[in-house]
């Protein structure tokens, strides 16, 4: 029992850890990390720290979590609209890489 709990903790530590190395150094991750600003980076640590309480994610509870942390900026008002619709689909693009991380 508890190697499983540290199996499953393992698991998804390295999930967190492929989405926010996807996130800085992917695809998109010159620009990124060019224009990552104090928001962006509490919003991804936001959906980080939501991602390592599950177990086992799946695609659909993933991009809830995305979607809740985003309504969540919007309501603050301090984000512009399409920043923030931006981040989102980087974030749910991001599956893939927490998908081969789990």
């Amino acid at each position: 029992m508890k190697t499983e709990t540290i199996i499953e903790a393992g698991l998804g530590v390295a999930a967190v850890a492929a989405l926010g190395a996807y996130l800085l150094y992917g695809k998109h991750g010159g620009s990124n990390r060019a224009k990552v600003s104090g928001w962006m980076l509490r919003m991804k640590g936001e959906v980080l720290e939501k991602v390592e309480e599950f177990k086992d994610i799946n695609k659909a509870e993933y991009n809830k979590i995305v979607d809740e942390v985003t309504a969540h900026y919007a309501k603050l008002g301090k984000v512009g609209e399409d920043e923030l619709k931006h981040l989102a689909q980087e974030l749910k693009d991001a599956w893939e890489h927490v998908k081969q991380a789990a």
